[in-house]
């Protein structure tokens, strides 16, 4: 029986794992990153997710002024919480990936749990011949080869750091079963403090597969056996997973993430044109389910977040 609890609805914005020529809407501009995250917002997302673009080409950038640039102007249109990346680009160090978050200070921010071979090169093919800008085709070629690194020290570094610089709380990204076990190592430590708030992110090329039974569930039961009561997981599926994988877990108690940054699509073959047709979507199919979405300020009280006064933008 579907329950009342109030469901977060996050929507990842652009990303960097997919590129301009891929889709015409995928926002490739700091006017458009904005426009559409406040869109989504208006849609139902209680929480936005962002990286940040170029604007002359749309590759991913790390700039500290860009990204202030974006998160300035959604605030100052909307109440939704801002979530920064520190995930970044693939190539990018850790300090570039970490200087956003210590300069704007968001509510949220990312840690990915471990390091993953993050493969985009299946895409090639596809848009072969294609390409709007030169950087494209070299960019998503290199993760054939360049793994997306977050170490121990890393992590590490990241949980005794930030929020206690920033005040910023984490976002913690499991591709993975292992991630989990070292995520609840690090709970046990006392550098993870409660509550939790858990992604798995399912079906990118190098972590774990976007099966419901098989993994959702697996990755459920292992959460609640190695972290205990009280996590808030949410659940993402990249490409034609991501419906199928976010309304199973809805069902099964999650949150849910969608966004172009996670998948190009609406349905089968349908590019979506914006953000917020894939919020509107799995709003539309949360409230057939009986399920309540949550609001931001919802949110920030599920989340413990320090609220959108004490950031730094």
């Amino acid at each position: 029986m579907a329950s009342t609890r109030k469901v977060i609805i996050t929507c990842a914005i652009t990303g960097s794992s997919h590129t301009p020529t891929m889709s015409p809407y995928l926002p490739a501009t700091p006017d458009e990153i904005v426009r559409q995250a406040v869109d989504a917002a208006e849609a139902g997302a209680a929480v936005v997710h962002l990286h940040a673009r170029n604007a002359k080409d749309g590759s991913p950038t790390a700039e500290v002024e860009v990204f202030r640039d974006i998160v300035s102007r959604i605030k100052a249109r909307s109440a939704v919480v801002i979530s920064l990346t520190t995930g970044g680009a693939t190539g990018q160090t850790i300090e570039q990936r970490l200087n956003v978050v210590r300069q704007l200070k968001p509510e949220l921010c990312t840690c990915n749990m471990g390091t993953i071979n993050y493969g985009l090169f299946p895409m090639i093919p596809k848009y072969a011949g294609k390409w709007r800008f030169d950087w494209e085709e070299p960019y998503i070629e290199s993760t054939r080869h360049e793994p997306f690194v977050s170490n121990f020290s890393d992590i590490e570094h990241m949980l005794r750091t930030l929020t206690a610089e920033t005040g910023t709380r984490f976002e913690f990204e499991a591709y993975d079963v292992g991630h989990l076990y070292t995520l609840a190592y690090y709970l046990d430590q006392g550098l993870v403090k409660p509550p939790v708030f858990l992604q798995f992110v399912m079906g990118t090329m190098g972590g774990i597969g976007a099966d419901v039974i098989d993994n959702v569930v697996f990755l459920k039961r292992a959460a609640d056996r190695l972290l205990g009561d009280g996590v808030q997981w949410s659940v993402l599926g990249s490409g034609r997973f991501q419906f199928s994988l976010v309304t199973a877990g809805a069902i099964m108690g999650s949150h849910v993430r969608v966004g172009l940054e996670d998948s190009l699509y609406l349905g089968k073959g349908e590019l979506a044109q914006s953000n917020a047709e894939q919020v509107r979507k799995i709003r539309g199919i949360l409230e057939s389910l009986s399920l309540e979405i949550a609001t931001p300020a919802e949110a920030r009280a599920t989340l413990a977040l320090k609220g959108s006064d004490q950031v730094a933008f």
